[in-house]
């Protein structure tokens, strides 16, 4: 991607939490010359991973996959001064193109998926196979706010503002914005966060992708702090 597609992004997230009365931590805001101000107080945001975060995947097709994040917690359970057991993101997408998560599915976290307003989001689960792809053929049992639900493989399910659905590890899933119901800002509370180690996808992507440099940065992402 390019840096001016990450920039536009990212202000257009910021407009579209703000319409929602959604206001991020202080260091959402932070202009590069912030950042190097408080370079010695940004320890543990940087250890945690902790701010915005825009990927394609590696598709070279950010409108169709892929998506503005913003860690806002993230605990470590292996820290013995900040043991927080939980993580909370915001996970925005666009429903012009239906923009979307691709599959994948996770070792040891499970997350609530919440509709946190703007739209109405598709998601589509299926479970891990013995051979590590999708099973296509056993249901799926999620919980969709302490209500048990069973789904066919890959069945859409469209979760409205304010309602969520709770997936364990080894369930693989995307979700993305239908189209035409408004851009989506989607909320994710769970485990630990670890976007390093623990997405595991279901057909060869990228996490982290090289960046054009086109234009001057507005806010650094989550993987980019050592150049603080």
């Amino acid at each position: 991607m390019k840096r001016s597609e990450i920039n536009q992004a990212i202000l257009k997230a910021k407009e579209r939490l703000a319409e929602y009365k959604i206001t991020l931590p202080m260091f959402a805001y932070w202009t590069m010359e912030d950042w190097k101000n408080n370079k010695a107080e940004i320890g543990r945001i940087k250890e945690r991973m902790l701010g915005w975060d825009v990927s394609d995947f590696g598709t070279d097709d950010f409108e169709h996959c892929g998506a503005v994040l913003f860690t806002v917690r993230n605990g470590d359970k292996n820290d013995k001064e900040y043991r927080a057991p939980y993580a909370e993101k915001y996970i925005l997408l666009y429903d012009e193109t239906e923009q979307s998560l691709p599959f994948h599915y996770h070792i040891d976290k499970t997350e609530d998926i919440i509709n946190r307003g703007g739209g109405v989001m598709v998601l589509e689960m299926f479970n891990k196979a013995e051979d590590g792809g999708a099973d296509k053929e056993t249901p799926v049992v999620v919980y969709e706010d302490g209500v048990k639900h069973t789904y066919k493989p890959g069945e859409k399910i469209y979760v409205t503002p304010g309602n969520s659905i709770t997936i364990e590890p080894y369930v693989y899933h995307r979700f993305y914005a239908e189209k035409g119901k408004g851009y989506l800002i989607v909320g994710e509370v769970s485990k630990v966060n670890d976007d390093c180690n623990d997405n595991i996808f279901l057909y060869p992507m990228e996490r982290f992708i090289p960046i054009e440099e086109d234009v001057d940065i507005i806010h650094p992402l989550v993987n980019e702090y050592d150049i603080i």
